[in-house]
């Protein structure tokens, strides 16, 4: 094994490249930052709460539709830093963010049917695919390489769906799918410009901006919630990025990411990761698996008695982890580093449906007498 292999991964990032994401991350943190508290007044204006339900950690109406603050600041960066063009994919990547805007704040004010919002995203994830995002090889993960077409178009469009509902679902305690969306966008970010598409990477940055300024607001105790007006955007924002990494790193000569897909897998790990497993436990209990409940990879800690500020932080550590440790993995077989990153998610989720004995043997570990012969 490659010595470099168990060193922190060393980036060689030219900041000169970096100018107009940094450019885009400010102006999108300065827009939402400070739009986000007369919205907070209009929303308790007009009483439009987040109330608590079966599904939601909270206790007490808290103002939600923080998402109009974030995509607000994203929007702003971009209109005055990124160079639009009339090309088909920009053209329907921004109506799809616009529709999607729109969906969640119509669900954030009349809590919508599932069905009726699975619909309009598979609608949108299909133009996305038809508009040439699309999944085209798996580059060589399980002997596959380049899809057939309609291989290309379904694994899109359930990627893109599922990535936009698992961020939407994990948006469940205070400061975490704000703090896991940051982290993946600068990575996305980062790696996006290594890769040479320059321009994308600037969606990333910005709306990591308008997410690190909502992130203040967010954290526990949280004073509003980015609401499905904003976790439907992070996701699919996410995801749309994520299938752009992939096909850019096919056709760079000297690609940064030998393999991209187990990488990009590991961007959105923890949020697929628990969708896939409580849909499942669900369904293998006879539920729906959108049947309401409190099994989530944050519900493990809460239910135990931890406070949403330790568990955003805890999780948010693990998905820092994750993103470090598929770059290690990155010279990997793609087979082995998926199996890793399994069985890391699966031990994770042990540790925390165990955290509170974990933690109480090692306080009684502190504060047991020393036995003196």
């Amino acid at each position: 094994m490659k010595n470099h292999l168990l060193q922190l991964p060393q980036l060689d990032l030219l900041f000169r490249e970096y100018k107009f994401a940094l450019l885009c991350f400010v102006t999108a943190f300065v827009v939402t930052l400070i739009t986000i508290p007369p919205i907070i007044s209009l929303i308790k204006k007009y009483s439009l709460y987040d109330v608590p339900n079966a599904r939601k950690e909270h206790a007490s109406p808290i103002p939600t539709m923080g998402g109009i603050a974030i995509v607000a600041g994203m929007l702003m960066a971009l209109l005055l830093w990124f160079p639009f063009s009339n090309s088909i994919q920009q053209i329907c990547f921004f109506f799809s963010i616009t529709i999607l805007f729109g969906l969640g704040m119509m669900d954030d004010l009349k809590d919508l049917s599932a069905k009726y919002k699975f619909v309009i995203q598979f609608g949108l994830a299909t133009l996305i695919a038809l508009s040439g995002i699309r999944i085209t090889s798996f580059e060589g993960l399980f002997g596959i390489n380049e899809l057939p077409l309609m291989a290309q178009y379904t694994i899109t469009i359930v990627a893109v769906v599922g990535i936009t509902n698992a961020f939407n679902l994990i948006d469940g305690i205070d400061g975490l799918a704000g703090g896991i969306g940051f982290m993946s966008l600068v990575t996305l970010g980062i790696f996006l410009t290594m890769s040479g598409d320059v321009n994308t990477a600037l969606i990333a940055f910005a709306l990591a901006g308008g997410m690190m300024a909502f992130m203040y607001f967010n954290l526990n105790p949280a004073r509003i919630f980015m609401g499905d007006t904003g976790s439907l955007v992070l996701g699919f924002v996410i995801a749309v990025l994520c299938i752009r990494l992939i096909e850019v790193n096919q056709f760079v000569s000297n690609p940064v990411l030998p393999h991209a897909p187990v990488f990009v897998l590991g961007i959105v790990l923890i949020p697929v990761f628990d969708t896939v497993r409580v849909f499942a436990t669900r369904i293998w209990m006879g539920k729906s698996p959108f049947s309401p409940d409190k099994t989530h990879i944050h519900h493990l800690l809460t239910n135990q008695g931890f406070s949403h500020g330790f568990t955003a932080k805890l999780i948010c550590f693990f998905h820092g982890f994750i993103l470090m440790e598929v770059y290690w993995l990155r010279f990997f077989r793609q087979e082995i580093a998926l199996v890793i990153l399994i069985a890391f998610m699966f031990a994770v989720i042990l540790i925390l449906k165990n955290a509170g004995m974990i933690f109480k043997s090692i306080s009684n570990i502190h504060t047991s007498p020393i036995n003196e012969s």
